[in-house]
């Protein structure tokens, strides 16, 4: 083999509608690691690529919503088994943009692999926790039960980023909504690469679009998107997640707020439900339980 060979470098581009796209502005912007050594051109994505992202996302609402919960967690668990089988990349590349050791990397990846499980097992357990028979006086049925809310904008977090984008965009999609993710500003590429396996893994294409680029510049059409309805503002600072606040209150969207700050999250903790039921709306329904004898009802 020649020693001459030149390395074939990896072209980055957003995951929007299950397709890779390269952002509709033409611009790029350079990563560079923790040391200031070129990475890669990283898409930076325009008003127009959020715009789309949203068509997308909206578009595979339907389907991905009326899917069995089973189902979305058969696929989420096929994640995990992709991300499985490439983990050596993923390793390599939190390792460059979080500046930490391969094995701590190996590790944060294994971690995330591991949280793609947590979320699949919970897919068709989160309605018997949030839901159930409410006891009402008279001869009713009344039942609660959690529906999802819609599409949902996540500002991914700026310093973990692969633990913490996993960990915000899993308990999205687990419960039937549809995603926008803005992935860390300065280390894109863990997402970026996640649309590739997210593309072979059975999710259907708009369920998570990836978009890279400046936060502010991406968020700030989100968050006042009149098709939007919730948005994470986990990657955004104070000043930004404040502006995108008062933005999202337009169209009364769900908005979550960044608690605790992205850099003391400890992203390897439980994760709970709470990200779960972050952006699910319940629906009450009422229902005769029939004709009503002396001793009760005929149920």
């Amino acid at each position: 083999m020649s020693d001459n060979r030149l390395s074939v470098f990896k072209t980055y581009k957003l995951y929007v509608g299950g397709k890779f796209p390269r952002s509709e502005s033409g611009r790029v912007y350079e990563v560079t690691d923790s040391k200031g050594k070129w990475l890669a051109n990283a898409p930076q994505s325009s008003r127009k690529d959020a715009r789309d992202a949203v068509v997308a996302a909206r578009k595979a609402f339907g389907g991905w919503s009326g899917a069995t919960a089973y189902n979305r967690g058969q696929i989420l668990y096929r994640i995990a088994e992709m991300l499985e089988g490439r983990k050596d990349q993923f390793v390599r590349e939190v390792a460059d943009a979080e500046g930490m050791s391969k094995s701590k990397a190996a590790a944060v990846v294994d971690a995330a692999i591991d949280r793609w499980v947590w979320y699949a097992g919970w897919t068709d357990k989160i309605g018997q926790v949030v839901g159930g028979a409410n006891p009402v006086a008279g001869p009713f049925f009344n039942l609660s039960t959690p529906e999802p809310t819609g599409v949902v904008t996540v500002l991914a977090p700026q310093k973990s980023s692969f633990l913490g984008l996993v960990s915000v965009v899993a308990p999205v999609i687990a419960t039937g909504n549809t995603a926008v993710v803005v992935a860390s500003a300065d280390s894109p590429l863990p997402a970026l690469s996640l649309g590739e396996v997210l593309a072979t893994s059975d999710l259907p294409g708009g369920v998570v679009n990836i978009l890279s680029g400046r936060t502010a510049e991406i968020a700030a059409p989100l968050a006042s998107h009149q098709d939007v309805n919730a948005i994470d503002l986990t990657g955004a600072d104070a000043a930004l997640a404040k502006e995108l606040e008062t933005a999202a209150a337009d169209n009364l969207k769900r908005v979550l707020r960044p608690q605790p700050v992205d850099g003391a999250a400890d992203w390897t903790a439980d994760p709970g439900t709470h990200r779960l039921t972050a952006f699910l709306e319940t629906k009450t329904v009422w229902h005769p339980t029939g004709a009503l004898g002396v001793s009760g009802s005929s149920y």
